[in-house]
């Protein structure tokens, strides 16, 4: 995947060739592989493992980008490269356009102090410590005072939804309360960077969600750039902005939610994405039909009936010089009116309209009250084009 210059000047991460080999001898073996030879051949051939092998990618300011796969993807040792947890045996890690991997040793606490942090799958809190400072051990770290590391630690306390627990210890929570506060400690440090290495696996499943909602919450409001790794599609789609799907070291595909399980690139990423109930995942604008019935406002009814038939629809959407959506004319309405000679503009309903990057879940409600297609409209309110009940339907039972 090659990267622009001007994307690796924006994006806050940015990897490029990277590889890890395990082994006595990576470096020299890196040097002699066949790039063409699977993992399993170099294993066999060298005695090395290839944990991450040739990849690139970047992350954008503020987005969640997640890499999933099954367990010995790599997907674990490649977050640990990104903060040099793991030391890379070649390629580059550009956080905010510096190299990590070259990076000396104390220019990398720094960054982990105040640029990075991480939150695990095992929570990792110190048991003798309170709750409260638990979640300031960073910025004691960082040296500030200790009354104002507390109070930052109970405001970051109350965010995640923990208040009043402050005083209590690890072994007195919950799993799930216990990974609050493991997320309430990285958000303490204020970091740029969130690394998530499958942080919500441990917990029960109906924990797990709620900790998903609290995490999509907080980011909405806290706008980090995030990498999630996760072994869990549909905990994938839910979370990520982007997903790199991960195998034996390598990206298979990128993308959003939506291109992964409307097209997926190969067999490996169609066996995650068959059970995933594509209406949930794919939005308006993959199912909608841009040439759709629409006529100008200065036209008469008659022309909108006759626009009707050419079309075999029950509505017909009423747009300005502009293609701005001015509303809707029923089949219903045109008939009882098609003889009074009233104005356009007095026949048609301001009816709902959806945006193209809605779910398609979301028209299921309103597809079952209308009878004819439903207008899409943009951000300008200019008519894009419209989706009807058959596309709608076909999209649920691809599911």
């Amino acid at each position: 995947m090659s990267i622009s210059k001007e994307k690796q000047q924006d994006s806050p991460i940015v990897c490029k060739g990277l590889w890890k080999i395990f082994g006595a001898n990576p470096e020299n073996i890196l040097k002699e592989v066949d790039p063409t030879w699977s993992r399993s051949e170099v294993q066999e051939k060298t005695g090395h493992v290839i944990a991450v092998k040739d990849v690139s990618f970047q992350v954008e300011r503020g987005e969640t980008f997640v890499v999933m796969g099954l367990s010995g993807s790599g997907k674990s040792t490649l977050v640990r490269c990104i903060s040099r947890l793991i030391e890379p045996t070649r390629g580059e890690v550009l956080v905010d356009g510096i190299d990590t991997v070259t990076m000396p040793e104390k220019d990398l606490i720094e960054l982990r102090r105040h640029k990075l942090s991480m939150v695990f799958q095992h929570f990792g809190l110190l048991p003798h410590r309170r709750v409260v400072e638990n979640i300031a051990y960073g910025l004691e770290v960082r040296g500030m005072p200790r009354d104002e590391r507390l109070e930052k630690a109970g405001e970051v306390l109350e965010s995640v939804g923990l208040s009043g627990w402050g005083d209590n210890y690890p072994r007195e929570l919950s799993g799930g309360m216990q990974q609050r506060v493991g997320l309430a400690r990285a958000l303490a440090v204020d970091p740029e960077i969130m690394l998530f290495d499958e942080p919500f696996s441990a917990l029960d499943p109906l924990i797990r969600r709620e900790m998903q909602d609290e995490l999509l919450r907080l980011q909405s409001v806290v706008r980090k750039t995030m990498v999630f790794i996760t072994h869990d599609f549909l905990e994938a789609i839910k979370m990520g902005d982007h997903i790199a799907i991960m195998k034996d070291g390598e990206f298979v595909q990128i993308g959003t939610p939506e291109e992964i399980v409307a097209n997926p690139v190969d067999d490996y990423v169609r066996d995650f994405s068959e059970d995933v109930p594509r209406h949930k995942v794919l939005t308006v604008n993959s199912i909608m039909n841009n040439d759709c019935c629409c006529c100008s406002e200065n036209e008469t009814v008659s022309d909108a009936l006759a626009m009707m038939d050419r079309y075999q629809t029950q509505a017909a959407f009423i747009v300005d010089s502009n293609k701005s959506y001015q509303g809707t004319l029923t089949r219903e309405q045109a008939m009882a009116d098609s003889k009074s000679g009233s104005p356009m503009s007095q026949l048609i309903n301001k009816e709902t309209v959806v945006s193209p990057d809605a779910l398609i879940e979301t028209l299921i409600a309103t597809a079952t009250r209308l009878n004819h297609p439903i207008p899409v409209v943009d951000s300008d309110n200019k008519l894009l084009g419209a989706v009807d009940h058959r596309a709608i339907l076909l999209a649920i039972e691809g599911s």
